[in-house]
């Protein structure tokens, strides 16, 4: 199934997901805008929006003339935003097809 999100939200998406897992700790520097769009294949404007959504919810602070740094914190409030989203968005329709094919939840994870 092809991701039909525009592609700043695919960007933060990872970027997320990298300060998520320790990839980009906090106070270290992210990558230039030209570089992670490089790195990504994408337009460094689509890659500046990302960045700035990040700003704007004050997980990175900008250092003028030196770059871009994660902020203390900013991992655990993505996880947290991450977590409220999944079990708004996505739990319902996936506990839904499990009651629909019979799955039991207290023994799924006896199966994984």
């Amino acid at each position: 199934m092809a991701d039909t999100r525009p592609v700043y939200l695919r960007l933060r998406e990872q970027i997320a997901a990298a300060i998520i897992d320790g990839r980009y700790a906090e106070g270290e520097m992210l990558p230039s805008v030209r570089a992670f769009a490089a790195e990504q294949g994408a337009n460094p404007l689509t890659v500046a929006k990302a960045y700035q959504q990040f700003q704007a919810d004050g997980l990175i602070r900008v250092q003028r003339g030196v770059g871009m740094f994660v902020r203390e914190g900013a991992a655990d409030r993505l996880a947290q935003a991450e977590r409220d989203a999944f079990l708004k968005e996505e739990w319902p329709a996936i506990r839904e097809r499990m009651d629909r094919l019979g799955i039991d939840p207290a023994r799924l994870l006896d199966h994984a």
